[in-house]
C-alpha cells in the first residue's frame, strides 16, 4: 500500500493521509534516519559543515515534514483513530530524539567543528547552529553516566504522553458539555449575533432552539451579554472545571493526577543534567538569565499594577451594588458587570464594533497592512489540498515578485479542533546541499466567531487582536532570510523573545490608519465611524491593571510551581496558586474553580517556567512600537528595518542584539505601561 507521507514533496496531502499512514511513515524515516547518522559518523576525514551538519540538517527536516501534518491534524480535526496513532509514535520520537541528543560520537564531532579552522569562517549562522547542538547536546545528558541517560529517557518519554493526555482530556471535557435552550427569555442579553450563532450551532446537531458549549465565542457571548445569572453561572462552572475533579463532568477526565506527575518528572529531569529546578533548565534557552531576574521583573510589574487594579474592583463593586442592587460580586459577574459599565462609562461594546469587523474586510485589511510596512503582496491560492473545507492558503511574495512564504488559514472555531489560536511550522526554510531554496510553510489556526447563514464572519475587536497576533508570529516564520533551518523562523529563537513580533502587530488594530484598513460595515461598507473609534480607544484600557495582575498570576504560577517544586512536599499546585492570588490576583474565584486543569500553555505547550515570557517580550514589542508612534506607522523605511533587524533574522543571532540594532538602545519598560495604561504603584 503507497504511504502519502512517504511520497509527499512538497504540500501535505491531507485528505489523503489516514491514521493507518501515520506509524509506517514514522518508522521508515526514523530507521533511514538511524541508517543515514551511522554512515555520517564513519565518514573519513574531520566532520565539516558540509560532510556533517548540512546532511543531519535535511535528514531532521524530512523527519519533521513527515510528522508536521499528523501533529497538526491531530489538533485540528481530532479523531479516536488519529489520537491512537498519534499516540503511538509519541514514545518513538522521543527515544530518537534523546539517542541523538546523548550519541557522544555526534556530540565530540561537532566538538571538533567547534574547535576546528574551519569554525571561525562560517557565516554567523551556520556557527549558532553548532553552538545550539552544543548546549542541547548538554541539555540532553549526552555526558551523563549511562544509567541516568537512560532514566533521561523513561523521563522524556513518559512527558510526551502526559502532555498529550493533558490534551485530549480538555478537548474531551470541553466537548462533553453542552446546553440546550428552548425557552427564548433566558436569552435576554444576549445579542443577536450570539443568538444566531447558538441557533445555528443547534441546528447543526438536529436540535430545536438554541446550544451553547465551552467553545470560547459561545461561552464568552453568555458570560458577557446574558441577562440570566443562573445561566452565566452554570456555564462559568463548566469551563472552570474542565478536567477536573469537580464540575458537571467531575473526575471523569481529571487533569490532576497528570499535571502532578509532569511536575514531578520535569523537576527530576532538571535535577539529573544538574539543575536545582526546572524553572532553571527552562532559562536555558532563554533571554532572561536567572530565577531571580524573572521573579524580579513579575514583582515589579504587580507593584506597579496592583493599586490600580484594587481601584478598578472596587470601582466595579460599587457600579454593580449602585446600579443594580448586586451586594456582592461572584465570579460569572465580573465579566457581566464589567461589561455593562463599559457601556455606560464609554457607550461601546464588543457588539457595537462587530459589524465593522467582517472577515471579507479584516483579511484585505491586514494583508494591506502588511503590505505598507513591508512592501509584500499576499494572495489566495486556489485548489491546495487542506484539512478541511474551511481552510485557505495564501502566498507571500516581496517588492521584486519572489515568493518568501505560504500559509493555511483555519480560522473558525468547530468541534474536534483543540482551542486557543496558534502558528506552528508546516515546512521550514533551508538551502539544500543541492543549491534549491525551501520556501517557509506556516499553519495559522484560530477559534473566532464562525459565519452565520450567508453573512460573512463578523469578528469582535478582540478577535481581529487574536487575528493579527497570530499573523505576526506567522510572519516571523515565514520572511526569515536564514537558509539553516534549525535557526530560521521562529526555530532557535529564545522563547521570551519569541512574542515579539506577534505582539507588535496588535498594535495596529488600534490605529485610526489602519483601521481604515481593517473595518468597514458589513452591509454598507461605511468605514468605522469617528464616534465609535473615538469611545474605542477611550476604552482601550478599561480595568488594564486587572488585566495585568491576571497575566502576572498565570506567570508567577507557572513560574513558582516549576522553581519551587519540592520532591518531599509533592507539586502543591492548588497551595501555590492560592499563595499567588493572595500576592496579586484582585478577584477570588470559587473553590471549585480548577483554571490550572486546562492551562495547557504551561502543561502541553512550550510554555512550562515561561508564561512569564508574555510580558518579557512585550517590554520589547512596545518599545519596538514606539518607534512607529514617533516616525508614523506605516513608514515604510521602518517597517524594511523592523523586517531586516528582526523578522529576516530567526533565531540566528541573539534577540537583544537585534534588538538594540532596531531601537538603536536596549529596551525601555514606559511604552509598555503606557500602552497598557498602567499610571501608579500598589
Amino acid at each position: 500500500m503507497s504511504n502519502p507521507l512517504l511520497e509527499m514533496e512538497g504540500l501535505p496531502p491531507f485528505r489523503h493521509i489516514l491514521p493507518e499512514h501515520v506509524e509506517p511513515a514514522i518508522d521508515t524515516v526514523l530507521a533511514g534516519n538511524r541508517a543515514r547518522l551511522q554512515e555520517l559518523l564513519t565518514q573519513q576525514g574531520p566532520a565539516t559543515w558540509d560532510s556533517l551538519v548540512q546532511p543531519l540538517e535535511e535528514m531532521e527536516d524530512r523527519l519533521g515534514r513527515i510528522w508536521s501534518p499528523v501533529n497538526h491534524m491531530n489538533s485540528v480535526v481530532n479523531s479516536e483513530p488519529l489520537r491512537e496513532a498519534y499516540n503511538a509514535c509519541l514514545p518513538k520520537l522521543s527515544d530518537y530524539a534523546t539517542e541523538m541528543g546523548q550519541n557522544r560520537r555526534l556530540w565530540e564531532a561537532f566538538r571538533a567543528i567547534a574547535e576546528g579552522p574551519e569554525y571561525p569562517a562560517l557565516e554567523p549562522a551556520r556557527r549558532k547552529v553548532i553552538d545550539n547542538a552544543l548546549r542541547d547536546f548538554r541539555l540532553a545528558g549526552v555526558d551523563l553516566p549511562p544509567d541516568r541517560q537512560q532514566r533521561y529517557r523513561e523521563i522524556q518519554q513518559r512527558l510526551a504522553r502526559l502532555t498529550s493526555k493533558f490534551e485530549e482530556n480538555l478537548l474531551d471535557a470541553t466537548q462533553a458539555w453542552s446546553r440546550q435552550i428552548t425557552d427564548e427569555r433566558q436569552l435576554a442579553g444576549l445579542p443577536e449575533s450570539a443568538r444566531a450563532q447558538a441557533r445555528q450551532t443547534a441546528q447543526q446537531r438536529g436540535l430545536e432552539g438554541w446550544l451553547f458549549t465551552l467553545e470560547f465565542p459561545s461561552y464568552y457571548a453568555v458570560m458577557t451579554y446574558a441577562d440570566d445569572a443562573g445561566l452565566r453561572r452554570e456555564i462559568y462552572e463548566a469551563y472552570v472545571t474542565r478536567a477536573s475533579d469537580q464540575g458537571p463532568h467531575a473526575g471523569k477526565w481529571d487533569n490532576g493526577p497528570v499535571m502532578e506527575e509532569i511536575l514531578a518528572l520535569r523537576h527530576e529531569l532538571a535535577r539529573l543534567l544538574g539543575y536545582a529546578n526546572y524553572a532553571e533548565r527552562s532559562l536555558a534557552t532563554k533571554m532572561a538569565p536567572t530565577p531571580e531576574r524573572v521573579m524580579g521583573f513579575l514583582h515589579d510589574l504587580a507593584e506597579r499594577s496592583l493599586g490600580q487594579a484594587r481601584e478598578e474592583l472596587a470601582e466595579l463593586q460599587r457600579f454593580a451594588r449602585e446600579r443594580y442592587g448586586v451586594a456582592e460580586l461572584a465570579a460569572w459577574d465580573i465579566s457581566y458587570y464589567s461589561e455593562k459599565l463599559r457601556q455606560e462609562r464609554y457607550a461601546i461594546s464588543e457588539e457595537d464594533l462587530r459589524p465593522y469587523f467582517p472577515e471579507d474586510r479584516v483579511l484585505p485589511g491586514l494583508f494591506e497592512v502588511v503590505r505598507r510596512l513591508y512592501g509584500l503582496q499576499i494572495r489566495l491560492l486556489e485548489g491546495i489540498e487542506s484539512w478541511h473545507d474551511d481552510v485557505r492558503f495564501y502566498e507571500i511574495r516581496d517588492r521584486e515578485g519572489r515568493l518568501r512564504g505560504q500559509f493555511y488559514l483555519d480560522l473558525y472555531a468547530r468541534p474536534n479542533k483543540r482551542g486557543g489560536a496558534w502558528m506552528d511550522v508546516c515546512i521550514s526554510r533551508m538551502r539544500r546541499s543541492d543549491g534549491t531554496l525551501q520556501i517557509p510553510v506556516a499553519y495559522l489556526t484560530c477559534n473566532l466567531t464562525p459565519p452565520v447563514g450567508d453573512a460573512p464572519a463578523l469578528f469582535t475587536h478582540d478577535e481581529v487582536i487574536t487575528l493579527f497576533h497570530e499573523f505576526g508570529h506567522g510572519l516571523h516564520h515565514m520572511l526569515t532570510t536564514v537558509d539553516q533551518a534549525s535557526v530560521s523562523g521562529i526555530s532557535g529563537v529564545a522563547w521570551d523573545a519569541v512574542e515579539l513580533p506577534s505582539q507588535f502587530m496588535e498594535n495596529w488594530c488600534w490605529q485610526r490608519e489602519a483601521l481604515d484598513l481593517i473595518a468597514g460595515h458589513y452591509q454598507t461598507g461605511a468605514r468605522l465611524p469617528d464616534q465609535l473609534f473615538d469611545r474605542m480607544s477611550a476604552a482601550r484600557n478599561f480595568q488594564s491593571g486587572m488585566q495585568m495582575v491576571r497575566q502576572l498570576e498565570l506567570s508567577l504560577f507557572d513560574f513558582r510551581l516549576h522553581l519551587e517544586y519540592d520532591p518531599g512536599a509533592g507539586p502543591r499546585i492548588q497551595q501555590i496558586l492560592d499563595q499567588v492570588r493572595a500576592e496579586v490576583a484582585v478577584i477570588r474565584p470559587p473553590v471549585y474553580n480548577r483554571f490550572q486543569h486546562g492551562f495547557a500553555h504551561i502543561f502541553a505547550g512550550g510554555y512550562a517556567a515561561g508564561y512569564y515570557s508574555y510580558k518579557w517580550a512585550e517590554v520589547l514589542s512596545s518599545d519596538a512600537f514606539a518607534r512607529f508612534e514617533e516616525e508614523g506607522i506605516f513608514n515604510r523605511e521602518t517597517g524594511l528595518q523592523f523586517l531586516e533587524a528582526v523578522l529576516e533574522q530567526g533565531g540566528a543571532r541573539d534577540p537583544m542584539e537585534l534588538f538594540r540594532e532596531f531601537r538603536g538602545r536596549d529596551p525601555e519598560i514606559d511604552a509598555l505601561l503606557r500602552h497598557s495604561g498602567i499610571s501608579g504603584g500598589a
